[in-house]
C-alpha cells in the first residue's frame, strides 16, 4: 500500500509538472518576427489618461525589442475587415467611453475576434463601450469604479500564465484598485487585488476580501487578456510591468493560428451573446 502511495504521489507531480512544461512552452512558441500589432488609443467623451502615449510607446519599444511590428492609431475607421486581417492582435490601451463612430466598425472587431484574433485591454478598457453587450464580455467586464490612487498588494494566484510567472506571490503596486461589474463567468483569473490592503473608506465592503484585476479567456473564437493595472505614466517604464504587458500579449499569441473569417458570423453588433 506504502509503495502504492508512493508511486501515486509521484505519478500526480509528474503530470502537473508536465502539464506546467506544455503550458510554458505553448506560450514561448511565439514567432515574434511574424507578428504585427495594432494599438489603439480612441476615447469618446469624457476622462482621457494621460498615460496613452507612454502606453504605445511601452509597446512600440517591446516589439522593437522583441522583433514585432505595432501600427498605432486613434482612428476607428481603421476598424474594417480589410485592415484588421493584417494584425495578430489588438491592444487597446486605456481606451475608455464609446470608441466606434458605427456599427460596421464594430461589426469589424466582432468579425477579428470571431476569426481566430487576439485582444489585450490595459487599464480603463473595462469603461470602455460600456453599453455594448459583446465588448463587455470580450473585455472580461465593465468598470464600476476604483478606489483613491494608493499603494497596495496584489496576490497571484496563477503563476503559470506568462504574464504573471515571473512575479512573487505578491506584488507591490501603487496604482488604482479597479472594481469591475458585469463579469464575464468564464474568465481565468490571474491576480487579485488584496482589499485587506486598500484604502476604501466610506465605500461598503461588498467584494470580500479580493477582488479580480488580471485575467484571460477565449471568447467568441479569439483570446483575451486584461489587466487593471497602469494608470501612471511612469509604470510604462517598469521592467516588471512591461514584461507584464509583454507575457500578456505572449499567452493571446501563444495558440493562434492563421485568422479565418469563414468563422465571421456577426450581422449586427447586438447578435445573440454565445451565452
Amino acid at each position: 500500500m506504502r509503495k502504492f502511495i508512493t508511486l501515486s504521489f509521484l505519478f500526480i507531480i509528474t503530470t502537473l509538472c508536465a502539464c506546467k512544461t506544455q503550458q510554458q512552452t505553448a506560450a514561448n512558441n511565439v514567432s515574434w518576427k511574424k507578428v504585427k500589432v495594432f494599438v489603439y488609443t480612441k476615447n469618446g467623451k469624457g476622462y482621457v489618461h494621460d498615460n496613452i502615449a507612454a502606453a504605445a510607446r511601452c509597446i512600440q519599444e517591446l516589439g522593437a525589442q522583441n522583433g514585432f511590428a505595432v501600427d498605432v492609431s486613434d482612428d476607428p475607421a481603421k476598424f474594417n475587415d480589410d485592415n484588421l486581417k493584417q494584425y495578430n492582435a489588438l491592444v487597446f490601451t486605456s481606451t475608455n467611453n464609446d470608441v466606434f463612430d458605427n456599427d460596421a466598425q464594430k461589426l469589424a472587431l466582432m468579425h477579428y475576434i470571431q476569426a481566430g484574433g487576439g485582444f489585450v485591454g490595459i487599464h480603463s478598457v473595462t469603461g470602455t463601450e460600456r453599453n455594448w453587450p459583446w465588448f463587455k464580455r470580450l473585455v472580461g467586464g465593465t468598470f464600476e469604479r476604483h478606489a483613491k490612487h494608493q499603494p497596495f498588494t496584489e496576490i497571484v494566484i496563477d503563476h503559470n500564465n506568462p504574464s504573471t510567472s515571473f512575479l512573487p506571490d505578491t506584488w507591490k503596486r501603487d496604482d488604482e484598485c479597479y472594481y469591475t461589474k458585469e463579469i464575464n463567468p468564464d474568465i481565468h483569473v490571474l491576480m487579485v487585488h488584496d482589499l485587506s490592503t486598500v484604502d476604501d473608506k466610506g465605500k461598503p465592503v461588498i467584494y470580500g476580501n479580493t477582488f479580480p484585476s488580471v485575467w484571460c479567456h477565449e471568447f467568441d473564437g479569439g483570446r483575451e487578456w486584461y489587466t487593471s493595472l497602469g494608470h501612471d505614466s511612469t509604470t510604462y517604464k517598469e521592467p516588471e510591468f512591461r514584461k507584464h504587458i509583454m507575457g500578456g500579449l505572449q499567452w493571446v499569441l501563444s495558440k493562434q493560428k492563421p485568422l479565418d473569417y469563414s468563422k465571421a458570423h456577426a450581422k449586427t453588433p447586438n447578435d445573440p451573446l454565445p451565452y
